[in-house]
Order: structure tokens, then C-alpha cells, then sequence
């Protein structure tokens, strides 16, 4: 089993900047790839960011030039920095962690609104 608890969201102003954090505990060894994904209002959960533990990087078109995920193996922690944030980018943003076999973990969520 993995937790994950996230931390760092808020309100904004369109341009501003946030950033996430993704503690995770548990089973930690066991995780290969560490990420965000969200979801908005009447919408589908989209992935925004993931890492792996080879050090992949992987962005969702819509973010990339504005958003930077990282990860600390030391703090089991994952971060997502967000930059020029757009209204567009209010979200409920959910953690996200798997291993090389099923279940993925959810983190609670945390809320960033981007207000213009």
C-alpha cells in the first residue's frame, strides 16, 4: 500500500504561480512512476505530468512550457511547479503514483482555481 497526501494548492490570478507538493508513504519501493492528473468541473480526469524513476518526464500538451513535475527519492516527494497558470487550468489536482503492477494510488486532491 502507498499514501499519498498533496499539499500546496490555493487561488491565483491568471499569470501567477503554484506549486504542488505529493508526499508519499507506504510502500515507496515499489513506485515507478509519480504524477498529477486533474479534473475540472463536468470533465474527464486528464493527466498533466508524470516521472518516472528512470527520470522520463511526460506533459500533457497544455501545460508544457508552463508546468514543471520533479521528484525528491530522499522525501518520497513529488512536485508539480506551475507557472503562467490560465483560468483554464482550475482543477481538482489528484496525485497519482504506480508500480510495474497494478492498482495506481490517488492522493485526496487539492484544489487550484486561476481566477482572471
Amino acid at each position: 500500500q502507498v499514501q499519498l497526501v498533496e499539499s500546496g494548492g490555493g487561488l491565483v490570478q491568471a499569470g501567477g504561480s503554484l506549486r504542488l507538493s505529493c508526499a508519499a508513504s507506504g510502500s515507496i519501493s515499489s513506485i515507478v512512476v509519480m504524477g498529477w492528473y486533474r479534473q475540472a468541473p463536468g470533465k474527464q480526469r486528464e493527466l498533466v505530468a508524470t516521472v518516472a524513476s528512470g527520470g522520463t518526464l511526460t506533459y500533457a500538451d497544455s501545460v508544457k512550457g508552463r508546468f514543471t513535475i520533479s521528484g525528491d527519492n530522499v522525501k518520497s516527494t513529488a512536485y508539480l511547479q506551475m507557472t503562467t497558470l490560465k483560468p483554464e487550468d482550475t482543477a481538482v489536482y489528484y496525485c497519482y503514483a504506480r508500480g510495474v503492477v497494478p492498482p495506481a494510488y490517488w492522493g485526496q486532491g487539492t484544489q487550484v482555481t486561476v481566477s482572471s
